[in-house]
């Protein structure tokens, strides 16, 4: 099994984590979007999410449907591990980073060409302060 190392380490009886690994979307966007939820509330930070699903509000015009559906999925999965330890879900902080994964290439006839797929780890950290 591959150890997986978080970019941030914090106390862990004060913080809550999740890690999306292999994620089938865009490397620049989960970026932009991690940079907006970054140092925000979890409520807020859901909210903002929510908002860009729905269509509500954008960032630099622009919703950015798929990577905001994985990211919430990862941003539900840390609060409910926050849960599981007894943290208090209304002071926790959201600290999120997104890194490049590996590049495959789908198979395909010569006539079609094979394209080249991207794939994303998304890190969420969550610090009760």
């Amino acid at each position: 099994m591959i150890m997986l190392r978080y970019a941030l380490n914090l106390n862990p009886k004060k913080s809550a984590r999740a890690y999306g690994r292999s994620l089938n979307i865009s490397t620049k966007n989960a970026v932009v979007v991690c940079r907006k939820i970054s140092g925000m509330h979890i409520s807020k930070g859901k909210k903002l999410l929510e908002d860009l699903l729905e269509k509500r509000r954008d960032i630099n015009g622009k919703y950015y449907t798929n990577t905001v559906k994985e990211i919430l999925n990862v941003l539900e999965s840390a609060e409910k591990n926050a849960e599981f330890k007894g943290l208090d879900t209304n002071k926790l902080v959201i600290f999120a980073s997104a890194h490049k994964g590996f590049t495959f290439f789908r198979p395909r006839r010569t006539k079609m060409r094979r394209t080249r797929r991207k794939i994303t780890h998304v890190q969420i950290v969550l610090q009760q302060k």
